[in-house]
Protein backbone atom coordinates (compact mmCIF):
# COMPACT_ATOMS: atom_id res chain seq x y z
CA UNK A 1 0.00 0.00 0.00
CA UNK A 2 1.33 3.94 -0.93
CA UNK A 3 2.17 5.34 2.22
CA UNK A 4 0.50 8.52 3.65
CA UNK A 5 2.62 11.25 1.67
CA UNK A 6 2.29 9.39 -1.22
CA UNK A 7 -1.48 9.55 -1.26
CA UNK A 8 -1.32 12.85 0.08
CA UNK A 9 -0.05 13.97 -2.95
CA UNK A 10 -1.62 11.83 -5.24
CA UNK A 11 -5.16 13.43 -3.14
CA UNK A 12 -3.53 17.29 -4.11
CA UNK A 13 -2.94 16.10 -7.89
CA UNK A 14 -6.42 14.86 -8.77
CA UNK A 15 -7.89 18.19 -6.90
CA UNK A 16 -6.06 20.08 -9.00
CA UNK A 17 -7.23 18.31 -12.15
CA UNK A 18 -10.99 18.48 -10.65
CA UNK A 19 -10.33 22.66 -10.88
CA UNK A 20 -8.85 22.66 -14.30
CA UNK A 21 -11.87 20.02 -15.51
CA UNK A 22 -14.56 22.53 -13.50
CA UNK A 23 -12.98 25.93 -15.05
CA UNK A 24 -13.43 23.50 -18.62
CA UNK A 25 -16.83 22.92 -18.13
CA UNK A 26 -17.56 26.47 -17.36
CA UNK A 27 -16.27 27.65 -20.44
CA UNK A 28 -17.71 25.28 -22.55
CA UNK A 29 -21.17 26.40 -20.98
CA UNK A 30 -20.48 29.71 -22.23
CA UNK A 31 -19.68 28.46 -25.78
CA UNK A 32 -22.36 26.18 -25.97
CA UNK A 33 -25.05 29.19 -25.47
CA UNK A 34 -23.64 31.40 -27.64
CA UNK A 35 -23.53 28.50 -30.36
CA UNK A 36 -26.73 27.37 -30.34
CA UNK A 37 -27.69 31.24 -30.58
CA UNK A 38 -25.59 31.13 -33.63
CA UNK A 39 -27.28 27.83 -34.94
CA UNK A 40 -31.03 29.76 -34.28
CA UNK A 41 -30.55 32.90 -35.89
CA UNK A 42 -29.39 31.64 -39.44
CA UNK A 43 -32.24 29.40 -39.85
CA UNK A 44 -34.99 32.19 -40.46
CA UNK A 45 -32.39 32.92 -43.55
CA UNK A 46 -31.54 29.40 -44.32
CA UNK A 47 -35.63 28.81 -44.48
CA UNK A 48 -35.99 31.16 -47.01
CA UNK A 49 -33.45 30.50 -49.12
CA UNK A 50 -34.48 26.79 -48.91
CA UNK A 51 -38.31 27.66 -49.73
CA UNK A 52 -37.31 29.79 -53.01
CA UNK A 53 -34.73 27.16 -53.99
CA UNK A 54 -37.33 24.50 -54.03
CA UNK A 55 -39.96 26.74 -55.84
CA UNK A 56 -37.61 27.50 -58.80
CA UNK A 57 -35.81 24.24 -58.62
CA UNK A 58 -39.67 22.20 -58.95
CA UNK A 59 -40.23 23.84 -62.49
CA UNK A 60 -40.45 21.70 -65.62
CA UNK A 61 -36.98 20.30 -67.02
CA UNK A 62 -34.63 20.52 -63.27
CA UNK A 63 -31.93 18.65 -64.86
CA UNK A 64 -31.54 20.75 -67.75
CA UNK A 65 -31.95 24.34 -65.17
CA UNK A 66 -28.47 24.44 -63.52
CA UNK A 67 -25.65 21.72 -63.35
CA UNK A 68 -25.64 21.71 -59.60
CA UNK A 69 -29.31 20.27 -59.81
CA UNK A 70 -28.36 17.56 -62.59
CA UNK A 71 -27.70 14.17 -61.84
CA UNK A 72 -25.30 12.67 -63.18
CA UNK A 73 -25.48 9.42 -65.31
CA UNK A 74 -22.80 7.55 -63.74
CA UNK A 75 -21.24 8.23 -60.36
CA UNK A 76 -17.41 7.91 -60.77
CA UNK A 77 -15.60 9.47 -57.58
CA UNK A 78 -17.25 10.73 -54.41
CA UNK A 79 -15.97 13.82 -52.27
CA UNK A 80 -17.18 13.55 -48.42
CA UNK A 81 -16.99 16.89 -46.52
CA UNK A 82 -16.10 16.10 -42.78
CA UNK A 83 -16.42 18.37 -40.22
CA UNK A 84 -15.26 17.52 -36.68
CA UNK A 85 -13.46 19.55 -33.68
CA UNK A 86 -9.55 21.06 -33.40
CA UNK A 87 -9.29 20.36 -29.91
CA UNK A 88 -10.29 17.44 -27.88
CA UNK A 89 -11.10 16.83 -24.07
CA UNK A 90 -14.82 16.14 -25.38
CA UNK A 91 -15.28 12.84 -24.94
CA UNK A 92 -16.26 10.97 -28.19
CA UNK A 93 -17.24 13.89 -30.15
CA UNK A 94 -14.60 13.39 -32.90
CA UNK A 95 -13.82 9.59 -33.16
CA UNK A 96 -17.95 9.29 -33.40
CA UNK A 97 -17.74 11.40 -36.48
CA UNK A 98 -15.20 9.83 -38.19
CA UNK A 99 -16.52 6.23 -37.04
CA UNK A 100 -19.74 7.38 -38.46
CA UNK A 101 -18.03 8.07 -41.68
CA UNK A 102 -16.33 5.22 -42.39
CA UNK A 103 -19.13 2.99 -41.57
CA UNK A 104 -20.89 5.17 -44.25
CA UNK A 105 -18.28 4.97 -46.62
CA UNK A 106 -15.74 2.60 -46.35
CA UNK A 107 -17.80 0.58 -48.49
CA UNK A 108 -18.39 2.74 -51.11
CA UNK A 109 -18.86 1.00 -54.53
CA UNK A 110 -16.56 4.08 -55.87
CA UNK A 111 -13.71 6.12 -54.78
CA UNK A 112 -13.77 8.17 -52.23
CA UNK A 113 -11.70 11.73 -51.03
CA UNK A 114 -12.54 14.01 -48.31
CA UNK A 115 -12.28 17.70 -47.76
CA UNK A 116 -10.88 17.43 -43.56
CA UNK A 117 -12.80 20.52 -41.64
CA UNK A 118 -11.46 20.40 -38.13
CA UNK A 119 -7.43 19.60 -37.27
CA UNK A 120 -8.63 16.75 -35.27
CA UNK A 121 -10.55 15.10 -38.09
CA UNK A 122 -7.88 15.44 -40.66
CA UNK A 123 -5.61 13.42 -38.70
CA UNK A 124 -7.90 10.47 -37.77
CA UNK A 125 -8.72 10.36 -41.65
CA UNK A 126 -4.87 10.44 -42.46
CA UNK A 127 -4.22 8.12 -40.12
CA UNK A 128 -6.91 5.39 -41.51
CA UNK A 129 -4.90 6.30 -44.79
CA UNK A 130 -8.05 8.41 -46.29
CA UNK A 131 -7.51 11.01 -49.42
CA UNK A 132 -7.64 14.43 -47.85
CA UNK A 133 -7.45 16.72 -50.23
CA UNK A 134 -7.99 19.89 -48.37
CA UNK A 135 -7.85 21.27 -44.79
CA UNK A 136 -9.89 23.85 -42.72
CA UNK A 137 -8.43 23.56 -39.70
CA UNK A 138 -8.31 26.34 -36.83
CA UNK A 139 -11.85 27.98 -37.90
CA UNK A 140 -12.57 31.15 -35.68
CA UNK A 141 -14.73 30.13 -32.41
CA UNK A 142 -17.50 32.16 -33.93
CA UNK A 143 -16.99 31.82 -37.51
CA UNK A 144 -19.31 34.16 -40.29
CA UNK A 145 -20.38 32.84 -43.88
CA UNK A 146 -17.16 34.33 -45.35
CA UNK A 147 -15.09 32.19 -43.03
CA UNK A 148 -16.50 29.39 -44.52
CA UNK A 149 -17.50 30.44 -47.73
CA UNK A 150 -14.56 29.15 -49.20
CA UNK A 151 -15.61 25.08 -48.22
CA UNK A 152 -18.22 25.72 -50.29
CA UNK A 153 -16.64 26.80 -53.32
CA UNK A 154 -14.20 24.14 -53.34
CA UNK A 155 -17.21 21.27 -52.73
CA UNK A 156 -18.98 22.80 -55.95
CA UNK A 157 -15.77 23.62 -57.80
CA UNK A 158 -14.71 19.97 -57.62
CA UNK A 159 -18.49 18.98 -58.70
CA UNK A 160 -18.51 21.40 -61.50
CA UNK A 161 -14.94 20.34 -62.98
CA UNK A 162 -16.10 16.17 -63.16
CA UNK A 163 -13.63 15.36 -59.90
CA UNK A 164 -16.59 15.06 -58.60
CA UNK A 165 -20.04 13.43 -58.82
CA UNK A 166 -21.69 13.57 -55.55
CA UNK A 167 -20.62 15.44 -52.54
CA UNK A 168 -21.88 14.76 -49.16
CA UNK A 169 -21.52 16.22 -45.70
CA UNK A 170 -20.97 14.77 -42.83
CA UNK A 171 -21.50 16.84 -39.13
CA UNK A 172 -22.73 16.19 -36.05
CA UNK A 173 -26.27 17.40 -35.78
CA UNK A 174 -27.28 19.50 -32.50
CA UNK A 175 -30.65 18.15 -31.01
CA UNK A 176 -30.02 19.08 -27.49
CA UNK A 177 -27.33 19.43 -24.76
CA UNK A 178 -27.77 16.29 -24.19
CA UNK A 179 -28.06 14.22 -27.25
CA UNK A 180 -26.03 15.08 -30.62
CA UNK A 181 -25.95 13.28 -33.64
CA UNK A 182 -23.37 12.73 -36.42
CA UNK A 183 -25.47 12.77 -39.37
CA UNK A 184 -25.08 12.18 -42.95
CA UNK A 185 -26.39 14.82 -45.93
CA UNK A 186 -26.11 14.51 -50.09
CA UNK A 187 -24.67 18.35 -51.17
CA UNK A 188 -24.74 18.14 -54.39
CA UNK A 189 -26.50 17.63 -56.84
CA UNK A 190 -28.97 19.96 -54.83
CA UNK A 191 -31.81 17.38 -53.39
CA UNK A 192 -35.22 18.45 -52.84
CA UNK A 193 -35.94 16.42 -49.41
CA UNK A 194 -33.85 13.51 -49.58
CA UNK A 195 -31.18 11.65 -47.64
CA UNK A 196 -30.49 12.89 -43.83
CA UNK A 197 -31.75 16.23 -42.63
CA UNK A 198 -32.00 18.60 -45.91
CA UNK A 199 -35.87 18.47 -45.11
CA UNK A 200 -35.03 20.38 -42.07
CA UNK A 201 -35.42 23.87 -43.30
CA UNK A 202 -38.58 22.72 -44.57
CA UNK A 203 -38.86 21.69 -41.01
CA UNK A 204 -38.42 25.27 -39.84
CA UNK A 205 -40.77 26.83 -41.61
CA UNK A 206 -44.03 28.24 -40.82
CA UNK A 207 -46.69 26.31 -41.68
CA UNK A 208 -48.76 29.33 -43.14
CA UNK A 209 -50.14 29.45 -46.56
CA UNK A 210 -47.40 28.58 -49.21
CA UNK A 211 -46.13 32.29 -50.81
CA UNK A 212 -46.13 32.86 -54.54
CA UNK A 213 -42.77 34.52 -56.30
CA UNK A 214 -42.01 36.36 -59.57
CA UNK A 215 -38.54 36.08 -60.00
CA UNK A 216 -36.26 38.57 -61.88
CA UNK A 217 -34.60 39.11 -64.00
CA UNK A 218 -34.45 35.61 -64.75
CA UNK A 219 -34.55 31.64 -63.57
CA UNK A 220 -31.33 30.88 -64.77
CA UNK A 221 -29.77 33.99 -63.43
CA UNK A 222 -31.27 33.20 -60.13
CA UNK A 223 -29.99 29.76 -59.70
CA UNK A 224 -26.46 31.03 -60.72
CA UNK A 225 -26.47 33.18 -57.67
CA UNK A 226 -29.03 31.31 -55.32
CA UNK A 227 -27.59 27.29 -55.68
CA UNK A 228 -24.15 27.68 -54.75
CA UNK A 229 -24.61 30.15 -51.88
CA UNK A 230 -27.37 28.02 -50.64
CA UNK A 231 -24.83 25.31 -51.08
CA UNK A 232 -22.29 27.58 -49.04
CA UNK A 233 -24.91 27.72 -46.26
CA UNK A 234 -25.47 24.23 -45.90
CA UNK A 235 -21.57 23.70 -45.12
CA UNK A 236 -22.24 26.93 -42.67
CA UNK A 237 -24.92 25.64 -41.25
CA UNK A 238 -23.47 22.32 -40.66
CA UNK A 239 -20.44 24.09 -39.02
CA UNK A 240 -22.38 25.85 -36.62
CA UNK A 241 -24.15 23.07 -35.40
CA UNK A 242 -20.99 20.81 -35.12
CA UNK A 243 -19.47 23.69 -33.32
CA UNK A 244 -22.64 23.54 -30.47
CA UNK A 245 -22.82 19.42 -30.30
CA UNK A 246 -18.84 20.61 -29.79
CA UNK A 247 -19.27 22.82 -26.85
CA UNK A 248 -21.73 20.60 -25.27
CA UNK A 249 -19.91 17.53 -25.47
CA UNK A 250 -16.81 18.80 -23.97
CA UNK A 251 -19.32 20.92 -21.14
CA UNK A 252 -20.64 17.35 -20.40
CA UNK A 253 -17.33 14.96 -20.50
CA UNK A 254 -15.77 17.70 -18.07
CA UNK A 255 -18.85 17.75 -15.69
CA UNK A 256 -18.51 13.41 -16.06
CA UNK A 257 -14.61 14.12 -15.27
CA UNK A 258 -15.32 16.67 -12.56
CA UNK A 259 -17.97 14.17 -10.68
CA UNK A 260 -15.47 11.30 -11.28
CA UNK A 261 -12.49 13.32 -9.43
CA UNK A 262 -14.56 14.19 -6.81
CA UNK A 263 -15.54 10.28 -6.11
CA UNK A 264 -11.74 9.92 -6.50
CA UNK A 265 -10.44 12.38 -3.83
CA UNK A 266 -13.09 10.77 -1.37
CA UNK A 267 -11.98 7.03 -1.84
CA UNK A 268 -8.60 8.10 -1.81
CA UNK A 269 -9.23 10.58 1.40
CA UNK A 270 -10.60 7.02 3.18
CA UNK A 271 -7.81 5.06 2.06
CA UNK A 272 -5.24 8.14 2.93
CA UNK A 273 -7.40 7.73 6.67
CA UNK A 274 -6.85 3.82 7.16
CA UNK A 275 -3.29 4.45 5.90
CA UNK A 276 -2.77 7.35 8.69
CA UNK A 277 -4.69 5.51 11.71
CA UNK A 278 -2.58 2.44 10.87
CA UNK A 279 0.59 4.24 11.23
CA UNK A 280 -0.70 6.04 14.29
CA UNK A 281 -1.71 2.39 15.78
CA UNK A 282 1.69 1.04 14.70
CA UNK A 283 3.16 3.97 16.38
CA UNK A 284 1.28 3.58 20.13
CA UNK A 285 1.88 -0.25 19.91
CA UNK A 286 5.99 0.56 19.88
CA UNK A 287 5.32 3.41 22.40
CA UNK A 288 3.56 1.15 24.69
CA UNK A 289 5.61 -1.86 23.95
CA UNK A 290 8.55 0.37 24.86
CA UNK A 291 6.89 1.18 28.32
CA UNK A 292 6.51 -1.87 29.10
CA UNK A 293 10.19 -3.47 28.38
CA UNK A 294 11.66 -0.34 30.51
CA UNK A 295 9.26 -1.44 33.28
CA UNK A 296 9.97 -4.74 33.20
CA UNK A 297 13.32 -4.20 34.04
Amino acid sequence: MASAREMRLRIKSVKNISQVTRALETVSASKVRKAINAVTATRSYATKAWQVLKHVAEQPGRDSLHPLLANRDSVNNTLVVVVTGDRGLAGAYNSNVIRFTAQRFDQNPTPVKYIAVGRKGRDLLIRRRKQVIADFSNLPAAPTFMDVSAIGRLAVGEFLEGKADEVYLVYTDFINMGRQAATVKKLLPLELGGEGRVEDFEHHASNGPVAAYEYEPDQREILDEIIPRFTALQVYQAILESQASEHAARMIAMRNATDNAKELVGALQLAYNKVRQQAITNDILDIVGGAEALAAK
